[in-house]
């Protein structure tokens, strides 16, 4: 009987059943040395395993089958040696992000939308283990003087982690996911991100060493566009990637890769990002890839890109290109509060040309919704001319969000630099629409 098989049972038997299972496997967890049979021999921790389990369901009234049996010596296993209930989960390759809302409710994404499993904690003890275990890992703490982690899985999926007293009611676990197999720059063209003329030009932009700002909101797809954009960089190009919990995967071969490092217990020690950008300097990039810029790392990521530093990515937080830009205006101000505004952009002028929008529409697909170039200034605005934008038009009937893929007939001023590059690019790609359904 596998766990779905469980939960289809009558529902009084059912309950029985579960009630049975979270006995036994509390009586389980108790006489066991999790920490101390994750270390030994994986055979001769199940072996120990299903002998106490034998021995304790001998002493329950209610029978289990064979079947039910293997799968609660299943779920104890997944408690030694990984994650608890979230590992039926994690093996799942539909699920896109995991979220936990203390030890009773934990929901999950498939395909855009949120849907509650049946998956559980035994307590908020049992789920501290499991937080405890995944940021251990990688080196980091969650304890009452630091509450709040962020860390990643094995497998690159982004972790965060945030406990009482913080957490009113308990303990609040996030993963995002990332596929097993990255995808590519041709997959983003059939999921209908964006369109093959918009992917062309994007990618040329990268190869000519152009600096490219991705915005969006939280789980919009940044990290995925900016790891599909980095593939266009150059193997002969040493690139230096920064971020605060390591996810970006390239796949070029001279990569070096820094992340952030949290205060001790004594509050001391952290390294944030503006350091991490600060050192990246002298280490003889060709490009610099910031994961997220977030604080007053951006006026060093600007500098920079102003420097000799060309071709740098990097993602911001923002509904809209103009946002994106008024964002990073007010993390520099956090660094430099004694610079005037109009230094400010005309910075942000002069380090970024290209400005990407991605969006997550209300059917849950994300899409390239905008892609815009920096022209200038006038007076004290930055000029800013929309190249492709995507323009929603309905829903259909199953929530499907209907739409269009539009050039706006302005060809850029960056094919200038395109064509010294030794790009040409037919006007053609600039004309057009493509609709979407």
């Amino acid at each position: 009987m596998t766990t779905a098989a469980v939960a289809n049972r009558p529902q009084p038997l059912r309950a029985q059943y579960l009630d049975l299972r979270a006995n036994v496997h509390r009586k389980l967890l108790n006489r066991l040395n999790l920490e101390a049979l994750a270390q030994t021999d994986r055979s001769r921790a199940e072996a120990e395993i299903r002998a106490l389990l034998t021995q304790l369901l001998a002493e329950e009234v209610t029978p289990l089958s064979l079947a039910e049996r293997e799968v609660l010596f299943a779920e104890v296993l997944d408690d030694v040696f990984g994650l608890g209930p979230l590992e039926p989960l994690l093996r799942d390759t539909t699920v896109s992000d995991i979220l936990v809302n203390t030890h009773r409710h934990v929901f999950v994404e498939r395909g855009g939308r949120l849907e509650r499993v049946t998956a559980s904690f035994q307590d908020d003890r049992h789920l501290l283990r499991v937080i405890d275990r995944i940021v251990s890992r990688v080196g980091r703490r969650v304890d009452d003087s630091s509450p709040m982690v962020d860390a990643r899985l094995e497998d690159g999926s982004r972790v965060n982690a945030i406990i009482p007293p913080l957490a009113v009611d308990g303990p609040l676990l996030s993963i995002r996911r990332f596929p097993a197999e990255r995808l590519k720059s041709e997959d983003l063209v059939t999921l209908k991100a964006l369109t093959a003329p918009m992917l062309e030009f994007l990618a040329h932009c990268v190869r000519a060493k152009l600096n490219v700002l991705i915005s969006g909101g939280t789980g919009a797809g940044k990290t995925t566009l900016l790891n599909v954009l980095s593939s266009f960089i150059s193997d002969a190009e040493r690139i230096v990637t920064i971020e605060d919990a390591a996810e970006l995967q390239l796949r070029q071969e001279h990569v070096a890769r820094l992340e952030t490092r949290p205060p001790n217990v004594e509050g001391k020690g952290a390294i944030r990002q503006r350091e991490l950008v600060i050192n990246a300097l002298r280490m003889r990039p060709d490009r610099i890839v910031v994961g997220e810029v977030r604080g007053p790392e951006a006026l060093d990521m600007l500098q920079a890109m102003n420097t000799g530093h060309d071709g740098s990515l990097t993602t911001v937080h923002a509904n809209a290109p103009r946002d994106a830009l008024s964002r990073i205006e007010t993390m520099i101000a956090m660094g430099a509060v004694n610079l005037p505004e109009r230094a400010m952009r005309q910075q942000i002028t002069s380090a970024i040309q290209i400005v990407i929008q991605q969006t997550r529409l209300s059917d849950g697909t994300r899409k390239v919704t905008s892609v815009s170039e920096i022209t200038g200034m006038e007076g004290d605005t930055i000029s800013m001319q929309e190249i492709f934008v995507f323009e929603k038009i309905g829903i259909g009937p199953e929530g499907k969000v209907i739409g269009r893929f539009r050039a706006t007939g302005v060809r850029p001023k960056v094919c200038e630099r395109l064509r010294a590059a030794g790009v040409v690019l037919p006007g053609s790609m600039f004309e057009g629409v493509v609709e979407i359904r």
